[in-house]
């Protein structure tokens, strides 16, 4: 495989020195985080997906939880004090995050939106969000990816 240009995720992760590890694989389309963990050989359940999401205010949020899950969408709205949040149409996504769907991450989109990291995530040592592009991992802990987008847990699983 060719060279791979750094995402702005993955730059954001070496300016601030925090530890976490890439990985490169071939996918040319959008593939949810589940197939793409089974295609892998790692497991499902470590994988996390980011869910953009509006509120009624108007305001974005990244809802991060494992792609084996659904989302509690009264759950989420709850952790980001809204009376009601609604999933972030996928025509949007682009021009509010700055990255594709499929290549979403919480690290280092177009603006500081508030995040958070659904708790399930503290159960592992180490988990796997998008790298910031399709067919781009990156592997951190729990800690690390909250440090880096200031992110707090809550349950938002159904």
């Amino acid at each position: 495989m060719a060279k791979q240009q750094k995402t702005n995720a993955m730059r954001i992760l070496e300016q601030k020195k925090l530890p976490h590890t890439v990985n490169f694989y071939e996918c040319s389309e959008f593939t949810d985080a589940v197939h793409i963990a089974e295609m892998l050989g790692q497991d499902p359940e470590q994988t996390f997906k980011t869910l953009m999401c509006v509120g009624k205010s108007g305001a974005h949020y990244a809802f991060v939880m494992q792609g084996t899950a659904e989302m509690d969408l009264r759950k989420a709205a709850a952790a980001a004090g809204e009376k009601s949040v609604a999933l972030l149409p996928v025509k949007d996504i682009l021009a509010v995050t700055g990255y594709i769907r499929g290549g979403c991450t919480a690290i280092g989109m177009k603006k500081d939106y508030p995040v958070f990291l659904d708790e399930t995530a503290l159960l592992y040592d180490e988990i796997i969000v998008s790298g910031g592009r399709l067919g781009t991992q990156i592997f951190l802990s729990p800690a690390v990816f909250l440090e880096a987008t200031n992110g707090k847990t809550a349950d938002l699983q159904m």
